[in-house]
């Protein structure tokens, strides 16, 4: 084992990098021979040391050879969070196996569509899986919790050989396939490698000194503890997970998020660090009778999806009283690669809005969508990304994955922003959501981001509407703070200071609440449908 990271400034835990692990399934036989007693995952009340993780793993890759499965092969997973799911996937990392986790919250067709677009040779499935899945085709299913009429998962996995199963897997070996949420199109299946996941603690033993104060948060210790509370269907619920258990850490796994279950949880278990975004940190700073002793064991909370209020930000700091780091990234990059690190979280800096800067390792360029040429600070275009935690493609659409990510690396992220002149990424919009009014561009975000600072606003969304002068008008839908309805011309003047008259919105609905898909984003298209409703186009 060597430590990265020890050449940077006094006081920084190292970043550490494990040679011995190649392939993800080498962590639980490291970590299950220096660290066999300590807790590696722990689940209502279930509580796996990692000599036990180490021979679970290896008793599902065992049964999963014996299955017929092998390298490259995909098996699924559908179901909520669960200790379980991770065994699972370790356990399919040893024989070079692909985990395909799905989305419990989608329809049954959607579903469907998945299993059959990964074929998938075994499902996996919780209770809540199992009644969402069709369990009547050839496929072999497996319960990881008792289901009548299904296999009865722990003996499948106890069945499997204690002989290891030597499989050679490489570090661009594929390990994981998430699917796009496919909120606007058909989902594609992100297929990333088992290297995505430490490539920054590859890059921080190479380059040591570029991990400064800005990027100590980055850092992980097998003393660390852990919170998954996302979806694991996400790359922040699954990637979390295998972040912390390739540093030895003990990861407690919530089967989905509650501001309950997140706080009992920190509290429990003394949690170091975990991620999460802006929707479920106002919930949890909501909660009623809220403490802030019950967050005294946390160091980090990392946040992403959407950047944080002002407003949301003062509350958190006073509720939780720890730094707060906001990621920028994509489940193609294998999540952040760019971070506002908790020296620029201060209410009412400039940068507050920004994406923060781009991680040691990782190259950010702008480029404009019509010439694909180079743009320089301020200007807004295309986010170009060069990444050492890039996904290995798409999943059987190898001309989508040559349109997005080109021979030399880099990969085009659909996002609009621009780099200022200190090499912070500002993010103005998706490109497909850019408003065209009048001839001119308007990226929402630049709208909401003059809206949020408003003292009503808790939340806002920016569409464009249907406009018979300018084909497009600038629609806010504003949730505001304490009940109250604010006069929309004085948040319309208020906007009016901070952004270009063309880009003001013409006019503002108020709502209860933003709709969010399962990962907090907030889905735009269930917004704009209403306005859009018997159009061939949601765009004029």
């Amino acid at each position: 084992m060597t430590a990265a990271g020890q050449a940077t400034r006094a006081g920084h835990s190292p970043l550490i990098h494990f040679p011995e692990i190649v392939s993800l399934g080498d962590a639980p036989r490291l970590h299950g021979r220096l660290r066999g007693d300590q807790p590696a995952f722990s689940f209502e009340g279930r509580q796996t040391n990692w000599a036990e993780f180490d021979r679970h793993t290896a008793r599902v890759a065992g049964a999963l050879a014996a299955s017929g499965v092998g390298k490259g092969h995909r098996i699924a997973y559908l179901g909520k969070n669960s200790d379980r799911y991770f065994e699972l996937l370790f356990g399919a990392f040893r024989v070079g196996a692909v985990m395909v986790p799905i989305n419990w919250r989608l329809a049954a067709p959607e579903i469907v569509e998945i299993l059959a677009d990964s074929a998938a040779k075994i499902l996996f499935v919780d209770e809540t899986g199992a009644a969402l899945a069709d369990l009547t085709d050839d496929r072999p299913v497996y319960a990881i919790a008792p289901v009548e009429g299904v296999a009865d998962y722990e003996g499948w996995r106890d069945a499997g050989s204690e002989i290891e199963v030597v499989v050679p897997v490489a570090a661009d070996d594929p390990c994981i396939q998430l699917y796009t949420s496919g909120t606007t199109a058909r989902p594609k299946g992100v297929v990333l490698p088992h290297r995505a996941l430490y490539a920054f603690n590859e890059h921080a033993a190479a380059y040591p000194d570029q991990f400064g104060e800005d990027f100590a948060w980055i850092s992980w210790s097998a003393d660390d503890i852990a919170l998954v509370a996302l979806p694991i269907f996400h790359i922040s619920g699954s990637g979390w997970g295998m972040i912390a258990a390739y540093a030895g850490a003990h990861t407690v796994v919530l089967d989905e998020f509650t501001n309950e279950g997140v706080i009992d949880a920190i509290r429990q278990f003394r949690v170091s660090k975990t991620v999460l975004v802006p929707a479920t940190i106002q919930a949890i700073t909501d909660y009623p009778g809220l403490r802030r002793e019950d967050f005294a064991s946390m160091r980090y909370f990392m946040y992403g999806a959407a950047p944080i209020s002002a407003e949301l930000l003062e509350r958190a700091v006073a509720a939780f009283g720890c730094a707060f780091v906001q990621m920028y990234g994509l489940t193609e990059t294998c999540g952040g690669v760019s971070c506002l690190p908790p020296a620029d979280h201060v209410v009412g800096s400039p940068r507050m809005r920004s994406a923060g800067k781009p991680l040691p390792g990782v190259s950010v360029k702008i480029l404009d969508p019509e010439s694909a040429r180079v743009l320089g600070p301020g200007a807004v275009g295309e986010i170009c990304l060069k990444t050492p935690a890039i996904m290995c493609g798409y999943w059987q659409q190898a001309a989508e994955t040559a349109r997005i990510l080109d021979a030399d690396g880099w990969f085009r992220s659909g996002d609009a922003g621009y780099l200022d002149a200190d090499g912070y990424l500002f993010i103005t919009d998706r490109i497909k959501d850019m408003i065209v009014t009048g001839g001119e561009n308007v990226y929402p975000a630049e709208v909401e981001a003059a809206l949020a600072l408003h003292p009503q606003v808790r939340e806002v969304a920016v569409i464009g509407v249907p406009d018979p002068k300018w084909g497009e008008a600038v629609k806010a839908i504003v949730v505001p703070i304490g009940g109250a309805t604010p006069d929309p011309a004085d948040l319309i003047a208020w906007v009016r200071a901070r952004i270009a008259g063309y880009k003001l919105p013409k006019s503002i609905d108020f709502i209860d609440a933003l709709p969010r898909n399962a990962t907090g984003k907030v889905t735009k298209n269930s917004l704009r449908d209403r306005y859009w409703a018997g159009r061939d186009r949601n765009v004029n």
